[in-house]
């Protein structure tokens, strides 16, 4: 969606060509229950609410998590952007989903997909994980449907990060890797840490991300963003980064160097391939594309929801939101989230 302004340039039949790997129209929302027809896919318009799950590579054989849950809602006036994470810790009621015979219950929010990806003979669907996931969330926020949803791998976005020649983006805060040198190469392990049972197996020098604003080659820019040991606030933190990377993507984006050079677009969009499913609830990313043409890149907010952990006796069960967000929900529900920050600007992330 953030290439629409390249749309314009190149043309939609060579964004055709590209995008077909990419929607997944029905398999992310869901499908209509047995015996229902499905309804024409209605115009896109405003106010929209749009699920994002980022996943690590997994084969078919391993249940996937949703490392990264954030939604993007656009007002009816189809020029702004508001983006809020859902912690990946958060503990909530997951609902009963008939597919994989889940029958519900309380866990991390970020186990919803696993709970809704098997598909039997021990293999399991992403794209059917998602479905739990958005009625994970639903449940959660308010929302009654979504209108859009996109999972993205982390492994293949690496790729789309590369044909953009990188990214440029603020850096807030000095950040740690905990997975890769300063050239770039993993960390060493541990030797007694061959079988992933230690919390922080690696060991040797490790890559620093210092304040100030630089561009990032991709390896760089994953690696930023997906830190959370460390941290103040360890995974708020990790959530803000993320949002200020989706940022300076679009940004990115948007660049005359990037939007007018077709050999660039193409490198682009055939990476999207590896990285993105889509599902535009009717619509090509192509239609999705084109509606949202006049979003401002510079107008994305960055919303902050708070939290702290929650316990049962010295028992850690996860994440709980603060006070507040009950209230920042509905905001969204009604489309008043602009009247709503202005009442609460802490909501707001500073630094993006």
């Amino acid at each position: 969606m953030v290439t629409s302004g390249g749309v314009l340039v190149t043309g939609s039949t060579l964004i055709s060509k590209y995008t077909g790997s990419i929607d997944a129209d029905g398999s992310l929302i869901g499908e209509p229950a047995a015996g229902a027809t499905k309804a024409a896919p209605a115009d896109i318009k405003g106010p929209i609410n749009i699920l994002m799950a980022g996943i690590d590579p997994r084969d078919d054989h391993t249940a996937p998590l949703s490392d990264s849950i954030i939604v993007a809602h656009i007002p009816a006036s189809m020029d702004q952007v508001y983006m809020f994470s859902i912690p990946r810790d958060l503990y909530v009621d997951i609902p009963s989903f008939s597919k994989t015979g889940f029958g519900g219950g309380k866990s991390k929010i970020n186990a919803a997909m696993s709970y809704g990806s098997s598909v039997g003979n021990g293999k399991h669907d992403v794209k059917q994980g998602f479905q739990l996931l958005a009625k994970t969330v639903t449940q959660l926020t308010g929302i009654k449907t979504f209108d859009a949803g996109a999972i993205i791998n982390f492994g293949g976005f690496k790729k789309i990060v590369e044909a953009m020649g990188g990214v440029t983006m603020k850096i807030d805060m000095t950040v740690k890797s905990e997975h890769l040198q300063p050239n770039g190469k993993p960390r060493p392990r541990r030797p007694e840490c061959s079988n992933n049972q230690c919390a922080h197996p690696y060991i040797g020098p490790q890559k620093t991300y210092k304040p100030g604003t630089y561009h990032l080659e991709a390896w760089e820019a994953l690696d930023y963003v997906r830190q959370r040991y460390g941290l103040p606030n360890s995974d708020y933190d990790r959530q803000r980064h993320q949002q200020q990377f989706i940022k300076a993507m679009a940004k990115e984006v948007m660049t005359k160097g990037v939007i007018t050079s077709p050999a660039k677009m193409t490198k682009i969009l055939g990476a999207a391939g590896d990285a993105l499913t889509f599902d535009g609830n009717g619509h090509s990313v192509l239609d999705w594309g084109l509606a949202l043409k006049g979003l401002d890149t510079d107008s994305m907010v960055s919303i902050k929801l708070s939290g702290g952990g929650l316990y049962e006796g010295n028992k850690y069960l996860g994440e709980k939101l603060a006070d507040g967000s009950d209230q920042f929900f509905e905001a969204v529900k009604q489309d008043k989230i602009q009247e709503f920050l202005l009442a609460h600007p802490e909501f707001v992330n500073k630094n993006s």
